[in-house]
């Protein structure tokens, strides 16, 4: 049997070659033993599923094998965001959920994602109790329960509407691209669009397993066609969903993309400054440190977390969080649910340009005034084990104490090892620095950088690449 290791938010493999029906029934047994054990198997688990190749009958797998076990199942009838999958988990009271989706990977990959009863990613120790199970071969079989159909995403759309304030975004009067990048989030924001007078121009919503020359995640250069978009339809901001729907991805009126991380520092500085909810503010490791000017102006606690949002959603069980969010568009709230949504994202940031009176690009504008230019940059660097682990144990190592030409200032390994430099600031922009973080599941070094500038940037990038690829 081949093997299957759990990332930073469940399992993924490749379609037909590990993501097999046969290794799905495995990963199935194992969260029906898992949910035996530690839950209340007779509240049920939720199964949905995205856009992508067979998706729908290895849900059906997953509902078969949690069936047999006695576990009742209500199984989406349709394509379903992952939200609106932990949504209908805490609205129901059902003892887990099961995605299966890949994300924001290349069409060729799927995997299996599980959200806890709380309505969110699982914790890393239930993650630890479910690959407990798998490695043991669990595969329990009880009194056979039902399965019903279910539609998810009504009670998740009536849900997130409420918490954005759709009449005020109408009244501004922006205009609206909206890209669904051909994942399960198709559909949604231009009902909801739709339903409250919004002005909108909508692409790539049909669901194309294939997803032609992209990969679903909503950065560069998967997004050029919501740039052109933007600009050609002359519209305000641009707004992108990735294959699942958990993350945001966005782009400002002049067709220039806007990260992430501005994303999560614009809703972050909204929320405190606006609204003035309480609560703490949590970074994953990767994340600008933007968001730590931001938090420390308003005197708020900030938490910084290892990469994965099981990191952020443990938080959330035992701190009241204002605001979480990762470096790849995953942001989420404690007073909505432990899960990052990208679809609620959207309609969150248009609520801040409504509440502002300002396109995208301005409120980006305001934030680098503001808080000094940062500037981010990411490179993927496909190398082989021995090359990336090598990079790793050279970047950990005490006698690394430069970086091209910059001195290392200090390290630190909260997941991976980054640097910081002795790097220009331009006076108040953001102190360099680049991390290393070697994936486990892919023969794959990623290298994420921020600086004051984006040459500064580009010129850490490059180093580091060089750095990482020497033998």
């Amino acid at each position: 049997m081949s093997e299957i290791k759990f990332g930073t938010d469940g399992w993924r493999g490749f379609i037909a070659d590990d993501f097999t029906f046969d290794n799905v029934r495995r990963v199935a047994g194992a969260i029906a033993s898992y949910v035996l054990k530690h839950e209340e198997p007779s509240r049920g688990v939720i199964v949905g599923y995205d856009t992508r190749y067979a998706s729908d009958r290895a849900a059906a797998v997953v509902a078969q094998v949690l069936a047999a076990a006695g576990i009742p199942v209500l199984l989406a009838n349709d394509y379903t965001p992952t939200p609106a999958v932990s949504y209908n988990v805490k609205k129901l009271g059902a003892a887990g959920g099961v995605m299966i989706t890949s994300s924001h990977n290349p069409f060729n990959w799927n995997g299996v994602k599980f959200k806890g009863n709380f309505g969110g990613s699982a914790t890393p120790a239930i993650l630890k109790l479910i690959e407990d199970e798998l490695y043991a071969g669990a595969m329990p079989s009880g009194p056979a329960a039902k399965i019903e159909e279910m539609d998810l995403k009504p009670a998740y759309v009536e849900a997130v509407c409420q918490f954005a304030d759709l009449d005020l975004i109408r009244r501004a009067n922006f205009k609206f691209a909206i890209d669904s990048m051909y994942g399960c989030g198709r559909g949604v924001l231009s009902q909801i669009f739709d339903k409250n007078g919004i002005q909108y121009v909508a692409i790539r919503q049909e669901a194309n397993p294939l997803f032609p020359d992209i990969n679903p995640e909503p950065i560069l250069p998967h997004i050029a066609m919501l740039q052109q978009t933007v600009t050609r339809e002359k519209c305000h901001a641009g707004l992108a969903t990735d294959g699942d729907a958990d993350r945001i991805g966005a782009v400002a009126e002049d067709g220039s993309f806007v990260d992430p991380h501005k994303c999560f520092a614009i809703l972050a500085n909204w929320l405190l400054e606006r609204k003035q909810w309480p609560g703490d503010i949590v970074r994953a490791f990767n994340t600008t440190r933007m968001v730590d000017r931001i938090a420390a102006r308003y005197g708020r606690n900030l938490h910084e977390c290892s990469i994965g949002f099981k990191y952020i959603a443990d938080l959330m069980m035992d701190h009241e969080i204002l605001i979480g969010g990762e470096e790849s568009g995953g942001i989420g709230y404690s007073r909505f649910l432990p899960e990052r949504d990208g679809v609620l994202n959207a309609l969150l940031l248009a609520n801040v340009m409504a509440e502002e009176g300002k396109p995208l690009g301005q409120l980006v504008a305001h934030l680098q005034r503001e808080y000094g230019p940062h500037y981010y940059g990411r490179r993927d660097l496909h190398i082989s084990d021995e090359i990336k682990n090598g990079a790793i144990r050279r970047a950990a190592d005490a006698s690394t104490a430069r970086l091209g030409p910059y001195a290392i200032l200090r390290k630190e390994d909260l997941d991976g090892v980054k640097f910081f430099l002795d790097a220009p600031t331009n006076r108040n922009g953001a102190d360099a620095w680049v991390l290393f973080r070697a994936s486990g599941t892919e023969l794959l070094l990623r290298v994420y950088a921020e600086a004051a500038t984006p040459e500064l940037v580009e010129e850490i990038l490059q180093a580091a690449e060089r750095f990482a690829r020497q033998t």
